[in-house]
């Protein structure tokens, strides 16, 4: 298989404000940490000060690890790929995702911003709970080690070469992503390309011979 990664070495500043430029960046572990750490005392509350019983609490946790998986492809798929057709557009998908995939290999852009990362997360917590109640505390820290997960795979996909085994599918579904057509939004799995048809189509040529 040819190198479909090329080597985009290199950042860009994105912000004129140094303080601004500092925030943008992270290493990977931060965010993860954070999400951890959120997940961990959401859960921590909801086993002292809730009500829930064990088994609410895993399939809450569960479907919120699931439901991030879902908002994962919609946002990566309408929000960091919106069609840019204004300059106001073009500059919010630069900034969140379009220097990304100018530069894939900037370790320091691979994840959001902690206080970002932390921002969301207690938003969430806050919009959640009016909906959700007490579910809240057993929803969300699934939410957010879903989210953990996706940081630390696109971090990993980026970062290292890819392994001999079905893992390797994460990588090149992804390096198709930024460096064929832009289709396989999916980054954490391919569970939604294949919902939603957005698998990378083979090409024509090959006549859909598939090889033994």
């Amino acid at each position: 298989m040819a190198d479909v990664f090329p080597k985009h070495k290199g950042t860009k500043k994105l912000f004129a404000n140094p303080i601004l430029e500092k925030l943008s960046r992270t290493h990977i572990a931060v965010p993860l940490t954070i999400f951890m750490i959120y997940s961990a005392a959401l859960l921590y509350w909801s086993i002292t000060n809730t009500s829930l019983s064990t088994a609410t609490t895993v399939t809450l946790f569960v479907i919120g690890a699931f439901t991030f998986t879902l908002v994962e492809y919609l946002t990566h798929r309408y929000i960091f790929h919106m069609g840019t057709f204004t300059k106001l557009r073009e500059k919010f998908q630069y900034t969140v995702h379009g220097v990304h995939h100018e530069y894939p290999k900037d370790k320091e852009r691979l994840a959001m911003p902690p206080l970002l990362s932390i921002t969301v997360s207690t938003l969430l917590l806050l919009l959640l709970r009016l909906v959700l109640g007490d579910y809240t505390f057993a929803f969300l820290p699934g939410f957010l080690v879903g989210y953990a997960y996706y940081l630390a795979i696109h971090y990993i996909v980026h970062v290292y070469q890819p392994p001999k085994n079905m893992f390797k599918v994460l990588w090149v579904n992804h390096a198709i992503h930024h460096y064929k057509d832009g289709e396989y939004f999916g980054v954490s799995s391919p569970f939604w390309d294949y919902v939603f048809g957005t698998l990378n189509q083979k090409s024509k040529s090959s006549g859909g011979h598939h090889h033994h």
